[in-house]
């Protein structure tokens, strides 16, 4: 059955058991709502795709062809990690394209959040429009969105690309195998499928990427910013034992006053942030040692050109969102 809604008794999927009864629910429903068509699946390589990749692969088999858009929103090294991963390990029939261009001219200006996020998925959409027409028989479009994207975005606290920010005129049917589930519930199903740890315990990443990071309107100096600081955040916090849920860097569109070279210097503030959540409806902020603090912040000051100043942001979700757009 392919449900609209999350059913209000439903079990929290926690076990082995509950997630393979779920698989084969979902394998079910996918086979009945596909039949003889194909599926276009938006694949990041994030959590959430990768898992509606595997569960549809395990439905549908090569009806699916997944398509990794490099936007130019994706974290150092990600495109590269997407193709090793699936391509060459798991042999998914994969396209990637490289839409960095295209999509940072389309942003170029843009500060409203929404407006941002709107843009991104509304290009996505018109990518995958362009690879479903050099195939045959493409009526459906994959996505990974979840629960939680669903309920922020009907509460109008911010739109998903894949849950309100898609056009009105959309041509694909959507095919959204873990719509009803929360993160943790995500995990246990990856799991189950016997996709690799790496995959299943990366790092939650939003739709829009590096894009809601990079606060205010995009440039691409500030974005290569906050890829690198991120990069070092990244490496740094993932020290930690137990790591936190998710850690990351965003970068407003703020300068301030520095110092370098015995000269004025204005710079970007990058702002670190680190949280433990379940579900991702709730979060905590995340204590970092001082000594890891410290050497996040030397490092970025020293490896990425233009920022001045590393702040910590301790708040929790809510008043604040995990994100910062």
């Amino acid at each position: 059955m392919v449900y609209d809604r999350r059913p209000d008794d439903m079990v929290r999927i926690t076990t082995p058991e509950l997630a393979e009864a779920f698989i084969e629910e979902q394998i079910e429903a996918v086979r009945e709502q596909v039949g003889d068509g194909k599926v276009l699946l938006a694949l990041s390589g994030g959590v959430d795709s990768s898992v509606c990749a595997a569960l549809l692969i395990k439905a549908i088999g090569d009806k699916l062809t997944c398509v990794h858009v490099n936007h130019g929103l994706l974290r150092k090294g990600e495109p590269e990690q997407v193709v090793q991963v699936f391509r060459d390990e798991l042999g998914a029939n994969l396209i990637y394209v490289d839409a960095v261009d295209r999509f940072l001219d389309k942003l170029a200006g843009v500060s409203d959040p929404e407006t941002k996020r709107k843009i991104i998925g509304g290009e996505f959409i018109e990518v995958f429009a362009e690879e479903a027409r050099k195939l045959e028989d493409v009526k459906f479009l994959g996505q990974g969105t979840i629960w939680p994207d669903i309920l922020e975005s009907e509460a109008g606290i911010k739109a998903h690309h894949n849950a309100g920010g898609l056009p009105d005129d959309l041509q694909f049917e959507l095919v959204e195998p873990v719509k009803i589930l929360f993160k943790d519930e995500v995990r246990q199903v990856g799991l189950a499928l016997g996709l690799p740890d790496k995959m299943v315990f990366r790092q939650p990443f939003p739709g829009p990427g590096l894009g809601v990071r990079c606060v205010g309107a995009i440039t691409r100096d500030r974005l290569e910013a906050v890829r690198e600081a991120d990069a070092i955040v990244r490496e740094e916090i993932g020290k930690m034992e137990p790591a936190p849920w998710q850690y990351f860097v965003a970068i407003p569109d703020v300068v301030s006053t520095g110092i370098k070279d015995g000269k004025r210097y204005m710079g970007w503030a990058a702002v670190v942030r680190a949280i433990n959540t379940v579900d991702a409806v709730t979060a905590e902020a995340v204590e970092i040692p001082w000594a890891m603090l410290t050497r996040i912040r030397d490092r970025i000051i020293a490896e990425v050109p233009g920022v001045n100043r590393v702040l910590w942001d301790i708040s929790d979700k809510p008043v604040a969102t995990i994100e910062w757009e």
